[in-house]
């Protein structure tokens, strides 16, 4: 089986890394850390207007979607930028709204998440959510069912500074007493393993630049077998996730999206060590862009499901369908 994006694909992927360069996203990843909002707002409304969010939004309110290859081939792009925002908790909410028995939460509120209007999170088996002090739908999953929040608490830091995380306010608006949460947390884990892909590559990508620059002993470092092999291993362990991703997103069977949710943070993870180690020194100053990529490697690792998690999703997929296997 053969996972190459066709033309349209590529396009789409072109125009948003084109707009996404153009628009300085480290600049506005370290506003988004201060709590500054007004540049990452505007970059989601420009993501929005290519119809990244519709993505994942039904056609019946006022959606493109669901889609979910375009959306890994987005969210790949979102993270190679290092895009700030809670992308993944609002296209994780769409899909959880979409589900709802009941479709009148869907019908007022998912046309405003579709053109970027508004921007959810999603408070998941924890009492923290993502960005609740910017996003303008805060859904809170407890004990009770899905309610839509009230507001939220304190931001408080996290390891990834533009993850700025807080809790929401108990109560509000009942949703849903039991909604539907397999579908949410396979669109959140194939989002996310997307987005660790893009970081990934991008870390590839600067510190290739970085050793052809710097030099030792006469000759740049990415001359040496050593720094080569790094290099290439990083490089196999992304390029071997890439397929897993695209192929979760045809099947959206929730072992599948598990196992390239883990292969891809992984692959991540990994090349985030090397490009550090083979920065050197640099590459642990938060002043240095490289660090934008490094902690958001480290964050998403664990982001909807630790690999541990993943990786039992996985097993627990093949004991029931004994054909599958990664």
């Amino acid at each position: 089986m053969r996972f190459l994006l066709d033309a349209e694909q590529r396009a789409f992927a072109d125009s948003l890394h084109m707009m996404l360069t153009a628009a300085d996203t480290p600049s506005v990843v370290r506003d988004w850390s201060r709590g500054e909002h007004a540049s990452g707002r505007a970059l989601w409304s420009r993501i929005a207007e290519v119809g990244v969010f519709a993505l994942a939004v039904p056609e019946a309110h006022e959606g493109l979607g669901p889609r979910p290859v375009e959306l890994a081939v987005a969210f790949l792009e979102l993270g190679r930028h290092a895009v700030p925002g809670p992308l993944v908790e609002t296209v994780s909410a769409a899909a959880l709204l979409a589900d709802l028995p009941d479709l009148g939460p869907a019908k007022r509120l998912l046309p405003a998440l579709a053109t970027g209007e508004a921007m959810a999170t999603l408070a998941w088996t924890a009492p923290y959510a993502l960005d609740g002090d910017v996003a303008t739908t805060l859904l809170a999953l407890t004990p009770q069912g899905l309610h839509l929040s009230p507001g939220h608490g304190p931001v408080r830091a996290s390891l990834d500074p533009a993850r700025r995380l807080s809790p929401l306010h108990a109560g509000g608006e009942l949703l849903s007493p039991d909604p539907p949460t397999a579908r949410t947390l396979t669109y959140a884990r194939l989002t996310t393993a997307a987005q660790a892909l893009g970081v990934g590559l991008a870390l590839l990508d600067r510190t290739v630049a970085y050793v052809k620059q710097r030099t030792q002993f006469g000759a740049s470092i990415g001359s040496f077998q050593a720094v080569k092999h790094r290099l290439a291993d990083a490089k196999i362990a992304l390029e071997f996730a890439r397929p897993l991703l695209f192929g979760a997103a045809l099947t959206l069977a929730p072992a599948d999206v598990a196992a390239a949710k883990v292969t891809a943070c992984e692959a991540a993870y990994a090349t985030a060590r090397i490009a550090l180690q083979l920065h050197g020194a640099i590459g642990y100053t938060a002043e240095y862009d490289l660090s934008l990529w490094l902690t958001k490697a480290r964050a998403l690792r664990t982001a909807w499901g630790d690999p541990d998690v993943c990786r039992a999703e996985v097993l627990s997929g093949d004991r029931l369908n004994g054909d599958r296997r990664w």
